[in-house]
């Protein structure tokens, strides 16, 4: 799956790419296709449909025909679920028709003559390194690439590019030259006892070619001399390009070639799927899987062995009648469960934190079983957002139930901030950034209708569900606390510099995003770069590093801080993980100087936007752990 800025912008609008972000995508080859596969008999017409014009300069998405590229008679907008809308994806019909296992030389699809503002948006195009995508049998057009490090071996980039820039030998002066020829191959698994065939790949070799006829223009019959299927002319590299130049014409042609091919249709995504560098991939999380357990194995046995040390020097005092006072941790027992300040909030963010943890647990559940088919474009994001929407019943259950612990009594107001706090700041933000891409002119802007629908899922489902929630939680009888609260608060004495509660919080958060970080690194090259992605095994033990990382982390610096008798912990504990959500867009920023080339400002703007939502959604989601901690301190 690759996923593009406009999948951003989708998860903006879900507040599901956020955490996509962090922990997005199944094991390359394990997966239920999904969909049925369709059976050719020879001659049958295969419908190239086109998609969206992508860009890792700009990441702004564009729709097929926003260039002068040739046009069927009438367009056709393919039907679209809720997750390509918020993508991007624009997908249309084409004037390249096939004919199964008929391999075709050198068709004519058009001729274009290129005025000054078709010689403009090209040029622009070419500058930004736009590439064009587009569907053969619900297969994504690929460009295979061979490996330097590996003989023989390939890897595939999503679409080819719109041209390139070069310059003609002798000249300084670099021209910008269209791929108007197109070799495309097909790859077919044959059955052959009812001799029906299977499509289980699309791959295409771009060329720029300036062709050349003889005679008057005739359309398709036009006989070219540059190519000539009669004579077996054919086309095998771009040594006579052809430029983009005011009064210039282009002539669109493309080869079709079948080959048959022993990968069945069930493993056809299992190549575009390859890691291109799996080997690096697989040493990183095998070593941050390492890195986590040993430090998860240390902390453990420092609690184990402190907590076992304290406990027996408290009873040998008992013992002996020489326990005058009681010291460290056990000092501040009647004042642990005292709630904190500005407490409603700290439910509030619970409960978003709870809803984004059930709406990640069940999605990744289903991945891992193979249920989120590549082919399926648009699921995995609906699904996310379905999801997030039904588990405001959590969030509202979950908020209410902390809230009345706090003895708190206005359940409806506690209700009423959940399911507007997080989804409303970030649908702020997300209708800013939909509101640069419309002034751009880009497709990926998420069309009014659309975000009538995400409004409509929000306030006609999520609010009831968080509502329905909080009501069914606050019903319930109050957790009691196993101590009484004193009724005077004990005074905290001075604490030590490394105490200091920004200190530990921002050195608390460093752990978790460890657990992440190598991970987060192969998410951003796949939102960022275009290039596939999807291993959701590996994903979901991530998840699982995360969550223990954040509760170790944050039980033990809550430790420490009751043996200082420092019992305010309720809001540091919370933002002790969540504050790993800083190094996340720290990293997000380095990762914008030192791996991409996005030169615009709207661009910019547009990244370092979506990757503030992706934060600021990790920082929610790692408070959920906060509402364990009444039972560990017990």
């Amino acid at each position: 799956m690759a996923l593009s800025p406009a999948a951003a912008t989708a998860a903006a609008a879900t507040v599901a790419l956020a955490a996509l972000c962090l922990f997005a995508a199944p094991t390359a080859g394990f997966y239920l296709p999904g969909v049925a596969p369709n059976d050719f008999d020879k001659k049958d017409p295969l419908p190239v449909k086109v998609n969206k014009l992508t860009s890792i300069k700009t990441q702004l998405p564009y729709s097929y025909y926003s260039l002068p590229f040739c046009k069927p008679d009438t367009i056709v907008d393919s039907a679209e679920n809720l997750g390509e809308v918020l993508r991007g994806d624009r997908i249309e019909n084409s004037p390249y028709t096939f004919e199964m296992r008929e391999p075709q030389m050198c068709q004519i699809v058009c001729k274009i003559s290129v005025g000054q503002k078709e010689a403009k948006v090209l040029k622009e195009k070419i500058e930004d390194e736009y590439r064009v995508n587009m569907i053969l049998d619900n297969l994504p057009l690929v460009v295979p690439i061979q490996r330097v490090d590996q003989e023989g071996a390939y890897f595939y980039q999503h679409g080819f590019h719109v041209g390139a820039k070069g310059q003609y030998s002798g000249s300084k002066d670099e021209k910008s030259f269209i791929h108007n020829h197109l070799s495309f191959t097909v790859k077919y698994h044959r059955d052959a006892q009812r001799d029906v065939s299977r499509i289980v790949a699309f791959e295409v070799k771009p060329y720029s070619v300036k062709h050349e006829y003889e005679g008057q223009w005739n359309d398709k019959k036009t006989r070219l001399t540059t190519c000539d299927p009669h004579a077996k002319r054919i086309i095998t590299s771009s040594d006579s390009p052809q430029e983009v130049d005011v009064g210039k014409d282009i002539i669109f042609t493309y080869d079709v070639d079948f080959k048959e091919s022993d990968i069945k249709w069930a493993s056809r995504w299992d190549t575009y799927l390859l890691m291109t560098d799996d080997q690096i991939h697989w040493f990183s999380i095998v070593n941050s899987l390492m890195i986590v357990l040993f430090l998860s194995g240390m902390v453990a046995m420092i609690m184990l062995r402190t907590l076992y040390r304290d406990i027996s020097k408290y009873n040998q005092l008992e013992t002996q009648e020489e326990a005058q006072e009681e010291t460290g941790w056990k000092l501040v027992h009647g004042d642990v469960f005292r709630p904190p300040s500005n407490s409603d909030w700290l439910c509030v963010y619970v409960g978003t934190g709870i809803q984004f943890f059930g709406m990640l647990l069940v999605t990744m559940i289903f991945a891992v079983l193979g249920f989120l088919s590549p082919s399926n474009r648009g699921g995995l994001m609906t699904a996310m957002l379905l999801l997030w929407v039904f588990m405001g019943l959590l969030a509202g259950y979950s908020s209410s139930r902390l809230y009345k612990l706090f003895k708190g009594s206005e359940w409806k107001n506690i209700a009423l901030r959940t399911a507007f706090t997080f989804p409303g700041s970030v649908f702020a933000i997300f209708f800013f950034l939909n509101a640069l891409i419309w002034g751009q002119k880009s497709s990926g802007a998420v069309p009014f209708t659309t975000m009538f629908a995400l409004v409509l899922l929000w306030f006609g489902i999520s609010v009831p569900l968080v509502f329905v929630g909080s009501f069914l939680g606050f019903k319930k009888p109050a957790i009691e606390d196993p101590v009484k609260t004193n009724k005077i608060p004990r005074q905290i004495p001075e604490q030590a510099w490394y105490m200091n509660p920004i200190f530990s919080i921002l050195i608390g958060g460093i752990l978790p995003f460890g657990a992440v970080f190598i991970e987060l690194f192969f998410i951003l090259t796949s939102i960022w770069l275009h290039q596939f992605y999807y291993i959701f095994g590996f994903l979901f033990l991530v998840f699982l590093i995360l969550i223990v990382t954040c509760a170790e982390i944050s039980i033990v610096l809550c430790y420490f801080q009751l043996c200082s008798e420092d019992y305010l912990w309720w809001w540091r504990s919370y933002l002790t993980s969540g504050s790993s959500a800083i190094y996340l867009f720290l990293y997000a920023t380095f990762y914008f100087f030192t791996k991409l080339e996005i030169t615009k400002f709207v661009s910019a703007v547009l990244y370092f936007g979506y990757m503030l939502i992706a934060s600021y959604a990790f920082f929610a989601l790692t408070d959920e752990l906060v509402i364990c901690h009444p039972i560990i301190q017990s």
